[in-house]
């Protein structure tokens, strides 16, 4: 089988017997599809260690980032783990493919003040009545107040919302679902959004949908709004040109963790598969705590 026609039917595993997200699934393709482009026609069984490690060697001279090589060679390695359980390979080239460790950075976090400045901010914002005000605040407080992923905020409809006891229902990673608490600010917030932002939103479309959160035009919000805005705002508290929702969902596991929160409970509430993937917030938190004490103990 071609390499290409490998990848396609190794693309459709994903999507439909792993069920990974859509962003998942390009990222895959876009990875492969790299490597696609120094193989050319070959044969998946024609591809050695010596062709992977080549292909490699010519993104390094690219100036390819070591997360990038890191990322294309996982993304190697599964197709041809895949490749080799459904016989298309006798042997997999790719387990002795060694790529350079990615370099270890801790997540961007915001301080719990800047959060309260920020949103603080925003509920002003949101008291002139606009509608794109009233979201935007409901947004970023409950993207901070439940830690969740833009790509689990964008897909919520209304019925997924309980703000009685203070819960939403979100889809994650692998279509699991999960029910995540939020506290009485966001509440409030949404509450708001929904009573005189969301019906003002609804009007300017002629297809109401279930969606909570809506566009300017009255559909579905899509990620790169809500990045947009969380750049716009979050940006200057943390300092960073690029800042994305993420921040936030960091910041709200650090504060959970800094406020005596379980590792697990965190765990859970985030959605993360691993437990290894939320010790990273532990390590924000010690380092947090070694600036506090170089700045305030007199024999640091």
């Amino acid at each position: 089988m071609r390499y290409a026609q490998a990848v396609e039917a190794f693309i459709a595993h994903l999507a439909q017997v792993r069920r990974l997200s859509p962003a998942t699934v390009r990222a895959y393709r876009s990875d492969l599809a790299d490597l696609g482009r120094a193989v050319g026609e070959a044969d998946v069984t024609e591809i050695d260690l010596e062709a992977l490690r080549d292909w490699l060697w010519q993104a390094t001279q690219r100036g390819d980032a070591r997360s990038t090589l890191a990322r294309r060679a996982a993304a190697v390695r599964s197709f041809f783990g895949w490749a080799h359980d459904a016989q298309l390979v006798t042997a997999d080239p790719s387990l002795r493919l060694v790529t350079p460790r990615r370099a270890k950075t801790l997540p961007v976090v915001a301080s719990a003040d800047g959060m309260r400045e920020l949103l603080d901010a925003q509920r002003v914002a949101a008291s002139t009545g606009d509608p794109i005000a009233l979201r935007d605040h409901a947004i970023l407080e409950l993207l901070y107040a439940a830690g969740i992923r833009v790509s689990e905020l964008c897909g919520v409809d209304v019925d997924d919302l309980d703000l009685q006891r203070r819960v939403v229902r979100v889809l994650g990673k692998g279509s699991k679902e999960r029910v995540v608490p939020f506290g009485a600010p966001a509440a409030i917030a949404l509450d708001a959004f929904l009573t005189r932002g969301r019906p003002a939103l609804l009007a300017r479309t002629e297809s109401p949908g279930a969606a909570l959160f809506l566009g300017a035009r009255g559909a579905r919000i899509g990620p790169r709004t809500v990045y947009a805005l969380v750049a716009r705002v979050l940006g200057p508290i943390v300092g960073a040109e690029h800042v994305g929702p993420h921040a936030l969902r960091h910041s709200a596991a650090t504060h959970l963790l800094d406020g005596g929160a379980d590792l697990r409970a965190v765990q859970e509430m985030l959605g993360h598969a691993s437990l290894g993937t939320t010790q990273i917030y532990t390590h924000v938190s010690a380092e947090r705590l070694t600036a506090t004490y170089r700045l305030a103990h007199p024999r640091a």
